[in-house]
């Protein structure tokens, strides 16, 4: 498939937000500052799936509509295994409760494990655009 420059510079642009936040995951997780963490991994699985969507030149206004669209076009059609969607939609949801629930205390280990999820997540993500773009 072709794509555009204005797609392939979207979709760079996007990847290097999902590795930035990657990166930020880790810091602020060897700060100590969990929630900021699970937020900042939760990001960065997002924008992996944001730059698919570029090279699809599709986007969407929720979350939801992006997950949804990830879960339909790319884990449901064999592209990617079962375990990328478990992966978005637990981290969507540590997320949502570490964000907005009052009193909601993230564990460490929750943290953590999220942290590895979106690394592998990213990587995985990141070698299929390379894959596809024939980088």
């Amino acid at each position: 498939m072709l794509y555009n420059t204005e797609q392939i510079d979207l979709c760079k642009y996007r990847l290097s937000k999902a590795n930035e936040y990657c990166q930020n995951a880790k810091s602020t997780f060897e700060l100590g500052m969990f929630d900021t963490a699970a937020n900042r991994s939760y990001y960065a699985i997002f924008h992996s799936v944001r730059a698919l969507l570029a090279l699809d030149g599709k986007d969407f206004k929720k979350h939801s509509g992006v997950i949804s669209y990830f879960q339909q076009e790319y884990v449901k059609s064999g592209i990617f295994e079962k375990n990328m969607s478990d992966i978005i939609k637990s981290a969507f949801s540590l997320r949502q409760e570490s964000d907005y629930e009052d009193f909601y205390v993230i564990s460490v280990d929750e943290v953590k494990n999220q942290i590895e999820e979106s690394q592998l997540f990213y990587k995985t993500i990141n070698k299929y655009i390379e894959n596809l773009l024939g980088n």
